[in-house]
């Protein structure tokens, strides 16, 4: 049986002191442990936060760099000028951006930063050279263009005066033509029946069942600013109904008046001569006539030249 004599009671508080010791220095181990884990993983922090601040920066860099190319590719195509240059720089910052980028997922290291800050300086100095240029041309241009001034306003004047020649020769063009339109005077509708026999009624009535062909014959009245030329006169024959006889087989097939397809019926080719000369139509149906009034329309040069009714019954 042990006894409590004070020998054990003070080895006892030495022990409980060296443990209380050994604890004490162990909590301080682990705290100390504790504190330089947290001290380098706030490094580590630090590190990274630096990292994707310096990444963002520079994709800063890039995107401003990228704009303003962008803009001296649009100054120049402003002064008309190719830019295939400036094109494939903004081809190869639109590449860099994307592998930037790329770093927001994976580790962005010291080299790549001096890479890509070294590339961004080179183009900044391409910038600045190109935008030297630019400035230049722009002053060039200016100079071109107060040189030219006083030469597009001659220019401009010289136009309106030839815009003024043409409109009034034009004029005069169009007064000549109306001048020189041809009149066909004295207007003749004869009838010939199935036994060949001509006949001319002054009161211009016939018999439709006896018609076999018609004869339209007409004077030309003298013009003397007509050219005398070879001319062409359209005529047209209009049944009662106001339809132009047409049949390709006899003859028939269009013109233009005034920018439109018209049928005639007949045509035929002469010289004017100014001569009051004499033409004429003879025209075959060969199918029976209408009942009613029927026209006669004469044209050439695009004018109507003379017109004449006459009445089938």
């Amino acid at each position: 049986m042990s006894v409590n004599t004070p020998e054990n009671r003070s080895n006892r508080k030495l022990l409980i002191g060296g443990l209380l010791v050994v604890l004490l220095s162990i909590n301080g181990i682990l705290i100390y442990m504790n504190y330089q884990k947290k001290e380098k993983t706030e490094e580590q922090a630090e590190i990274i936060r630096v990292k994707n601040s310096e990444l963002e920066n520079q994709i800063k860099v890039y995107e401003a760099l990228k704009a303003d190319f962008e803009r001296q590719s649009q100054e120049l195509q402003a002064m008309g000028l190719e830019n295939d240059s400036l094109e494939a720089k903004i081809t190869a910052i639109n590449a860099d951006l994307d592998e930037l980028r790329g770093f927001r997922k994976r580790s962005y290291s010291l080299a790549d930063q001096r890479r890509f800050r070294d590339r961004a300086s080179a183009f900044e100095k391409q910038l600045k050279e190109k935008d030297s240029e630019i400035a230049q041309l722009k002053e060039e241009k200016e100079v071109l263009s107060t040189e030219n001034t006083d030469l597009r306003t001659t220019q401009t004047r010289l136009a309106d005066s030839l815009s003024t020649m043409k409109t009034t020769n034009r004029n005069l063009s169009e007064k000549v033509k109306v001048a020189s339109k041809l009149e066909a005077q004295n207007i003749n509708v004869n009838i010939i029946n199935q036994r060949g026999k001509e006949k001319e009624d002054d009161d211009n009535e016939y018999r439709a069942k006896r018609v076999d062909k018609i004869r339209v014959i007409f004077k030309l009245a003298k013009n003397d600013v007509a050219e005398q030329e070879p001319k062409t006169v359209y005529m047209r024959l209009i049944e009662p109904d106001g339809a132009a006889l047409y049949n390709l087989s006899m003859g028939s097939g269009t013109f233009q008046i005034d920018g439109e397809d018209m049928y005639y019926t007949a045509k035929r080719d002469f010289v004017f001569d100014n001569t009051q000369q004499q033409l004429s139509f003879l025209y075959d149906k060969n199918a029976a006539y209408k009942k009613g009034k029927h026209t006669i329309e004469l044209y050439t040069d695009g004018f109507m030249i003379g017109k004449a009714n006459f009445e089938l019954k």
